[in-house]
């Protein structure tokens, strides 16, 4: 003990624990894949383990899968002992608890969480929980992406505020039938529910076998000094910033083709500010909610985690720092500001179950404005990403799809962006094509670079893909999306990047360009869905490049001699390399 009476922990210990707790969260996901019946799970990757502390503080979340998924657990857990608390209820050995309350704590409505307490000797120590996307959750459309039509929070689907699936022990069957009576392709989704349960209990006996190996005393010690240890990283990389206040503006396309003005092109505003070895970001100026349209953004679970994730990004980037310990030390030196009613904090019921790319665009605007404090450390503007649920009947039984297109990242100070990869928050993997085709009734006709569409810089930004997908019987599909009518920002000197596309081509011939929101609509066997992706924005200046890269690029095909010439001013030889007097003849005119 300290001289306060305090329980001490050597930093051996400390560091036993942090290592327990990380494999632990990582195990867990790695059997949630496993077991798991959907692609978006098993192969996307959409889901998230993290293990809590008794007040819901986050202690450690698995490494392999989307921030956008782990990081809310700690929120998801603190609402839910708060609705019990309201109820006059408490968590229980064998307790298994569901939430998916987007206004408590979660991202939106399908990323269905299941927490099981964790005890030792009687007493509550913590919690393990998974989240995971949900193909269906019972909303007005087939699919749990794309509903960007829906009007409110109850049009969205089911509503789950810490039910108890398993009290102390005992299965709750009346509710699991009411989730296969409401849900399509319930034996997918359930399956996945069930995989869920199953995944977190692991992880709660694996905690629970810790805490009996260190004992309590020493086990809450270590975590306090693991939260403390990761703010002190935390507040030491503000400290470093240059003292100030950096703004920045980007826009969402809301619903290009809405007559009505508040529905689209729409402003996300973000002011960073340094006080000490604290940051405030402040989200003054932002649009107002959408009160009837689901772009909208849960301020805990969507806003918070955009804005964590991308300052931890920038700021201890582990490739310069090694490893940081994810957990609630992180965020303590950030506050949020964010206006009652506007897109990034909404007010229930505004729906919100579109947040996915707004909210990705929020990252990029918190990004663009770091870039004025830190520009060595930032990507130019992402690429953002769009989902496509596919769905369809099968006899009596549905079928359901979704589809993470991935976006591309902007270049940076020494690098070209990625391409064709999910960005910031996201961080999802892509369908492999014969997981798609051997389960589904779609081919994948076509699935490649964008060519020829790039932001140029001394580091280009990621290149955009292009997937194509031909549905073989009759069916659906609907869309949420971003990226259409604004081009990711180019820095210092590049160009912006390239807006992204969607077409349908049916099977008659015709083709119809399409919005990046759409509504579910009835599609035919032999229409097609061409997607291309978007390019992220240039770093530097095109004439800075050099010459071999843009050569390089022109052999792969990602771009012709004539943009090599006219955008980059490189000459290229007849045998495809760079012309060094004709490059400094250009380059000098």
């Amino acid at each position: 003990m300290d001289a306060h009476g305090s329980i001490t922990v050597d930093p051996i210990t400390t560091s036993v624990v942090q290592g327990a707790l990380e494999n632990i969260a990582v195990e867990v996901g790695y059997k949630l894949m496993r077991m798991s019946y959907s692609s978006i799970i098993r192969e996307s990757e959409d889901f998230g383990a993290a293990l809590v502390d008794a007040e819901g503080r986050g202690l450690a979340e698995s490494a392999q899968s989307t921030p956008l998924q782990s990081g809310p657990i700690p929120g998801y857990v603190k609402h839910m002992l708060r609705i019990l608390a309201a109820r006059g209820d408490t968590v229980r050995p064998g307790d298994v608890i569901m939430h998916n309350d987007p206004y408590g704590g979660a991202s939106h409505g399908p990323d269905v969480a299941f927490i099981v307490p964790v005890f030792h000797q009687g007493e509550l120590v913590g919690f393990s929980g998974t989240t995971a996307h949900h193909l269906d959750i019972g909303a007005l459309t087939p699919g749990s992406c794309g509903i960007v039509d829906a009007i409110d929070a109850y049009a969205e689907g089911l509503q789950f505020r810490a039910i108890k699936v398993y009290d102390r022990g005992v299965r709750n069957d009346a509710v699991w039938q009411i989730l296969r009576d409401n849900i399509r392709a319930s034996d997918l989704v359930v399956g996945d529910m069930e995989a869920q349960v199953a995944a977190s209990r692991i992880g709660a006996e694996r905690m629970a076998a810790l805490v009996a190996r260190v004992g309590l005393p020493a086990f809450r010690a270590a975590c306090a000094a693991l939260m403390d240890h990761a703010e002190r990283l935390m507040r030491r990389a503000i400290a470093k910033l240059p003292e100030g206040s950096w703004r920045a503006e980007t826009f969402i396309d809301g619903y290009l083709d809405d007559p009505d003005p508040s529905r689209r092109e729409l402003p996300l505003v973000a002011t960073v500010t340094k006080q000490g070895d604290g940051l405030i970001v402040d989200l003054t100026g932002t649009a107002p909610q959408v009160p009837d349209r689901p772009i909208n953004m849960p301020l805990t679970g969507t806003v918070d985690v955009a804005i964590w994730l991308t300052i931890r990004s920038v700021l201890l980037d582990t490739a310069i720092v090694g490893h940081v310990p994810v957990n609630e030390g992180l965020t303590r030196p950030i506050t949020i500001v964010a206006p009652k009613g506007c897109l990034a904090n909404p007010i229930y019921p505004a729906p919100t179950i579109a947040r996915f790319c707004p909210g990705n665009q929020l990252a990029d605007t918190v990004m663009k404005a770091l870039a004025q404090a830190v520009p060595g450390q930032v990507s130019a503007g992402i690429g953002n990403l769009k989902v496509i649920a596919f769905s369809g009947l099968q006899g009596e039984k549905h079928w359901v799809h979704m589809e993470i297109f991935e976006g591309s990242y902007g270049g940076r100070a020494d690098a070209d962006g990625m391409d064709a990869v999910d960005t910031l928050y996201a961080n999802t993997r892509n369908n492999p094509i014969e997981d798609i085709e051997t389960h589904l009734p779609l081919r994948v006709e076509r699935y490649e670079l964008r060519e020829g569409k790039v932001g140029a810089g001394r580091f280009r930004g990621g290149l955009g893909s292009i997937r194509s997908f031909r549905f073989l019987t009759d069916g659906g599909a609907s869309v949420e999306g971003e990226g259409h009518r604004f081009r990711p920002w180019g820095f210092d000197g590049g160009e912006d990047g390239v807006p992204a596309r969607l077409e349908i081509l049916r099977a008659d011939g015709s083709a119809q360009a399409l919005p990046s929101k759409v509504p579910h609509m009835a599609v035919k066997a032999g229409d097609t869905f061409v997607c291309e992706g978007p390019a992220g924005g240039g770093y530097g200046s095109p004439v800075e490049r050099d010459p071999a890269a843009v050569a390089a690029d022109v052999a792969d095909g990602l771009m012709s001699s004539d943009a090599a010439r006219e955008t980059f001013r490189v000459a290229l030889a007849p045998d495809g390399t760079p012309d060094v007097d004709g490059t400094r003849r250009l380059r000098s005119g």
